[in-house]
């Protein structure tokens, strides 16, 4: 595309040569030439001037680039628009593959497609315009909206619901029975998980997630949230819309994450856990049973307000100093005693 055709599909301000080729989309540090990029921040104008880029898109004209400028309102955002139409996704396909098995009593929309080595339980339904890719397995009495992308080797298992528009990443599987035991005469007793999952639209799942079905009831993902690989959500756990929890996160039974809630990565959840909306707990992050979140951003194990947290990890910086210090003072306080005790 020229450079005139994207400031128009923009909506953005041209500073540059109109005629100017762009035939692909790059980062700041790996744009080759040709391709058009974005400066998020003035500090990077200079690796923006080295960039091979052709254009950079700006939010305000940059005095000392050197280069064609697009200005638009959010670079950023007008990058990700020119990433999905300069590389679009590939054709999804249609139809029942003859490799897959469908049983009888399954509802499969006829826009959808379902690719070999897939298999679907009875009473289970697919909507229209999703994807099953090879391997994925479909429990009874499961439910899969519109528009849905299920990568490899995704189990979804029985009393599923699943809204329009969620893609699951390969090896996910959601369903798996909840960890619960009671001791009895030496002897784990498992409580039957009985109930379902329910994920609503618009939500992405990173490859190898597990999401446990709840006991009785159903564990929910709430619209919009963001997942990443290998995290682990216990059984009655309800994540609030719009929430995003980071790879290796682990929250355990019956907690409850209000709405745009950030778990950072290798954090840890305990049970019946209360996390308010927008709170923001930090990466490798200990949140103690039955611990109740405010809105505020939150570090350590045990978490401390973010801010009290840095106190203590420069405190627990000088403790070699202090314990010198504090030894030094009782040999002092001691020659002291001995002294007086002599005197009397």
């Amino acid at each position: 595309m020229k450079l005139s055709e994207i400031a128009g599909l923009l909506g953005g301000a041209l500073h540059g040569d109109p005629e100017t080729e762009i035939t692909g989309v790059g980062g700041i540090d790996d744009a080759g030439p040709g391709d058009i990029t974005f400066l998020l921040k003035a500090s990077l104008l200079p690796m923006a001037d080295k960039s091979q880029a052709a254009c950079v898109l700006v939010s305000k004209e940059m005095e000392g680039l050197r280069k064609n400028q697009l200005v638009v309102p959010d670079p950023q955002l007008a990058f990700i628009r020119l990433l999905g139409h300069f590389y679009p996704p590939a054709r999804r396909p249609a139809g029942i593959s003859p490799g897959a098995t469908v049983s009888r009593g399954a509802g499969i929309d006829s826009a959808a497609a379902v690719l070999p080595l897939v298999f679907i339980d009875e009473e289970a339904r697919v909507g229209a315009g999703s994807v099953l890719y090879p391997g994925v397995f479909v429990g009874r009495n499961s439910e899969i909206g519109r528009d849905c992308t299920l990568y490899p080797n995704v189990t979804v298992r029985e009393g599923v619901t699943i809204g329009d528009r969620v893609t699951i990443h390969a090896g996910s599987v959601i369903g798996a029975d909840g960890f619960g035991y009671v001791m009895r005469e030496g002897k784990h007793i498992k409580i039957p998980q009985v109930g379902g999952v329910v994920i609503e639209d618009d939500v992405e799942i990173g490859a190898c997630a597990t999401i446990d079905r709840a006991t009785t009831g159903n564990t929910f993902i709430g619209r919009g949230a963001k997942i990443d690989n290998l995290v682990q959500i216990a059984h009655n756990v309800r994540i609030g819309p719009g929430s995003i929890i980071v790879a290796q996160a682990g929250i355990a039974g019956s907690s409850v994450l209000g709405r745009y809630v950030v778990i950072a990565g290798q954090a840890g959840i305990a049970d019946h856990v209360s996390i308010a909306e927008g709170a923001i707990v930090g990466a490798n992050s200990g949140v103690m049973p039955g611990t109740r979140l405010e809105k505020g951003a939150y570090a350590g194990s045990p978490v401390l307000p973010h801010r009290q947290w840095l106190r203590a990890m420069a405190l627990t910086a000088r403790l070699p100093e202090l314990e010198k210090r504090l030894q030094a003072l009782e040999r002092r306080f001691s020659k002291e005693e001995d002294d007086e005790r002599q005197r009397d």
